[in-house]
């Protein structure tokens, strides 16, 4: 099992549709096993990879909400199903913010109990291109729950849906 929905499909699709020069510098905010970290190196990007409990090598450790690296370091932040499970949604895009160059692109697809959009909006991110994938999401976690493969979380009232979002560092 992927540790995402579509699996390397989707981060395929992602990096597609951001349209990023091989030359980037691309952090993933929540690399977990590291697969989308070897995909990117694997393309040619100048990628690493942060999360609170690596389990793939080449992936550091540390918290995503305080990175220590400069403002405007990276070109590019990737992330697939973190910042939610990071318990501050604005806080992990405010980080991803100051991470990233100017006109830097965030990849993001994630759940949301909240309309995503004017969520990015306000924390400086216009979004380029959204798609709701949440029929894509309950297919994967519902397969997910029945293998044992994950475990439940508690999660606010209300609907969700999972999205992925294509934004720009304003």
């Amino acid at each position: 099992m992927n540790g995402h929905p579509g699996g390397e499909a989707h981060t395929l699709r992602m990096l597609e549709l951001a349209e990023l020069p091989r030359s980037a510098r691309v952090l993933d905010m929540g690399a977990g096993a590291g697969e989308a970290l070897r995909l990117l190196r694997a393309l040619g990007f100048d990628a690493a990879g942060v999360d609170l409990a690596p389990r793939g090598e080449g992936v550091e450790q540390g918290d995503f909400l305080h990175l220590s690296c400069p403002d405007g370091t990276f070109d590019a932040v990737l992330s697939q199903c973190a910042f939610f499970v990071s318990g501050n949604l604005p806080g992990a895009l405010r980080e991803a913010r100051r991470i990233l160059k100017p006109g830097g692109k965030l990849l993001l697809s994630d759940v949301f109990f909240e309309a995503p959009l004017p969520l990015l909006e306000r924390e400086g991110f216009p979004v380029l291109h959204s798609e709701d994938l949440t029929v894509q999401w309950r297919e994967y976690y519902l397969e997910a729950l029945w293998r044992d493969e994950t475990t439940c979380c508690a999660l606010p009232k209300g609907k969700c849906g999972y999205w992925l979002l294509i934004a720009e560092r304003r």
